[in-house]
């Protein structure tokens, strides 16, 4: 028969029980993680436990204001959420049974408890057995009916405080990470948008001080997976979690993102919001602040401000800019992708001229270009291009760190102007204190400098923030620079095992193994790194300088001839053939490519000329030493 939750406040089965008024469901008394739509079905299938509940009865309960979402998948995700929390499945159910094409049953014993009134199917009871009530005169009756306002006053109160900011009881939180946020619109060509929406996030969450936000790298590895809240929380040493999902429909986008306190696995907040997607960064801004309140985070009346001052963007903007982060932020040692990127970030810019995140992707689509790209472009108009885009970004928006961050890259690695770069760099991490890109830059900025303390505090804040394999390549790299080869050998082999595709891993760990006198496993992670590279320059000298140290003359110089060949049409760095000449020991021609290198600002010096293994045979030269001093990279 079926029972009827009208007028009862908990609600028991089996090891559960829902308390209908507070919407929470509990399991051996420990709250747990259900909420919104899935929730909402659960009370729907209790209210009649036995009964058939169609599909369009629960559409018409649950789905009715929804006007653009895909109700079959709604539907199916808020089912598949429900057994998860339950423990259940569709195969075997013991809690809800899947009827195909009509609906769902509540199919285990149910137990309606603490009702103010009997069952409507239940029959009346006769008037002797029903309990006497004292008579109450009109004054006890205002009375009491004073009382229940006030109270319902209270309540009401209460609970507008508690929608919107955390109370005074709640813990303060000092780390979070956000989730890979779920890709609800069935569309698996809109995961750009969910993944940059994520990383859009977090780094408005970075701009908070008091709170240690997890990187972007760390968290994407969940992406999917089917780890619980505490043990993920465990793993990246967070206090807290945010995760949600994202709905997306036309010009219309529905963001639902929770708040869980990792150690209790208790649920702190929850909100959904249906907005129109030019009004996207106003969006991000309202949920990061409100995080950043619920976990009882220090704002700053900037970082207030800052939330709160978010303009509309160009819906077709917007939706560019995210393709342009999503090429950038995955393949960036790639010349082919990092064209997409910077044709995107083009784009957007175009669409609308005063969204400054635009150019500040397009700055780092030219730098990384510079690094990475196929020499088609000269490096003079990367700098030029990138600086342009920068500064224009600041112009919009003094307080965009990652324009900041672009800046530095230019000043070290580009103009050699190392005390403009630290300030940049400093101003970058000031506005975004977890902005992980920048400690990370920062740190092998540092180490190659020779600062070697300064940068190993700056590796240790980057394990705070990005705990996860893939800060492993910037850890490898300032063991690279700081010409520590037994560490680098030692991360090297863990990276390559976690990115087994990432060619500049395998650089690394062939450079650990050339240094600690490991000749034939230096060449096969040369050659490993030439392969997934698609010829990258960078990689094609370690490999013939391994060659031409290795005996193997022919092989280094077919390279060699390839890469002067190459250089008549397009740009290669004169620093990269200058170490194959170091290989052959023909070091005047070395020499002459170092000082050609160094008259293009070639970025490759300050990354390479002071650990790099492959020069040691030049540095008692005092032609070597007046490069270093040249460069600033003496002391």
């Amino acid at each position: 028969m079926p029972s009827s939750l009208a007028t009862a406040r908990v609600v028991r089965f089996d090891n559960f029980e829902l308390d209908v008024r507070a919407g929470e469901l509990r399991k051996h008394g420990v709250r747990l993680r259900l909420q919104g739509q899935p929730l909402q079905v659960l009370t729907a299938l209790l209210e009649r436990a036995g009964d058939v509940v169609t599909r369009e009865e629960l559409r018409a309960q649950i789905w009715a204001a929804d006007t653009f979402v895909d109700f079959d998948h709604s539907l199916h995700n808020a089912i598949a959420r429900l057994r998860e929390v339950l423990g259940d499945s569709a195969e075997a159910p013991r809690y809800v049974e899947t009827l195909p094409r009509r609906g769902y049953r509540f199919i285990a014993p149910v137990d309606a408890s603490d009702r103010a009134a009997t069952s409507t199917s239940a029959k009346p009871a006769p008037p002797s057995e029903l309990p006497a009530l004292p008579r109450l005169t009109t004054h006890h009756t205002l009375a009491l009916i004073s009382v229940a306002v006030l109270l319902v006053i209270g309540i009401a109160v209460w609970l507008g405080r508690t929608g919107s900011a955390p109370t005074s009881a709640a813990p303060r939180l000092n780390s979070v990470a956000v989730l890979p946020l779920d890709n609800l619109s069935g569309d698996a060509s809109q995961d750009y948008f969910v993944d940059g929406m994520t990383e859009q996030l977090i780094t408005d969450l970075a701009q908070v001080g008091s709170l240690r936000v997890i990187s972007r790298t760390s968290v994407m590895r969940y992406k999917g997976t089917k780890k619980r809240l505490p043990e993920i929380a465990q793993e990246l040493n967070v206090d807290a979690v945010v995760e949600g999902s994202i709905i997306r429909s036309g010009q219309r986008v529905r963001v639902t993102a929770q708040l869980v306190q990792a150690s209790t696995d208790q649920h702190l907040w929850a909100e959904t919001y249906d907005r129109d997607l030019g009004d996207v960064l106003r969006l991000q801004g309202e949920v990061a602040q409100t995080i950043a309140e619920h976990v009882r985070a220090q704002l700053t009346p900037r970082q207030q401000a800052i939330f709160r001052s978010a303009r509309p963007v160009n819906p077709e903007a917007y939706e560019d800019y995210l393709r342009g982060r999503y090429y950038l932020e995955n393949q960036f040692t790639l010349a082919g992708p990092l064209k997409m990127a910077k044709g995107y970030f083009e784009e957007s810019a175009k669409k609308d001229p005063q969204f400054a995140s635009a150019y500040s992707g397009l700055a780092l689509a030219h730098i990384f270009l510079g690094f990475y790209g196929d020499g088609q472009v000269s490096l003079d108009e990367v700098y030029r291009q990138a600086r342009e885009a920068a500064q224009k970004s600041l112009q919009l928006d003094d307080t965009n760190g990652e324009a900041h961050y672009a800046l530095a890259l230019l000043g070290a690695q580009f103009e050699w102007d190392f005390k403009s770069a630290e300030r940049e760099y400093d101003d970058a991490i000031a506005l975004s204190p977890s902005y992980a890109c920048a400690h990370e830059s920062r740190a092998l900025f540092l180490a190659s400098l020779g600062r070697r303390d300064e940068a190993l505090v700056e590796l240790g804040k980057i394990g705070q923030m990005d705990p996860g394999p893939g800060s492993m390549s910037v850890i490898s790299g300032a063991y690279y620079q700081l010409r520590d080869y037994p560490k680098l050998v030692e991360v090297g082999r863990q990276a390559v095992t976690s990115y087994p595709n990432e060619w500049t891993m395998h650089r690394e760990l062939g450079i650990g193994y050339e240094a600690t006198g490991q000749p034939a496993e230096a060449i096969a992670e040369y050659q490993k790194a030439f392969q997934l590279s698609e010829g990258n320059v960078d990689a094609a000298a370690f490999l013939a300088h391994a060659y031409a140290e290795g005996g193997r003359r022919d092989e280094a110089e077919k390279i060699l001839a390839g890469l002067l060949k190459k250089s008549k049409t397009a740009h290669v760095s004169p620093y990269f053939i200058a170490t194959i000449y170091a290989g052959l020991h023909e070091n005047d021609r070395a020499f002459s490519f170092l000082e050609k290198a160094y008259q293009e600002k070639s970025p490759d010096m300050l990354w390479h000329l002071k650990a790099d293994v492959r020069l040691d045979g030049l540095r008692s030269d005092p032609r070597f030493q007046n490069l270093l001093r040249r460069t600033g990279l003496a002391s």
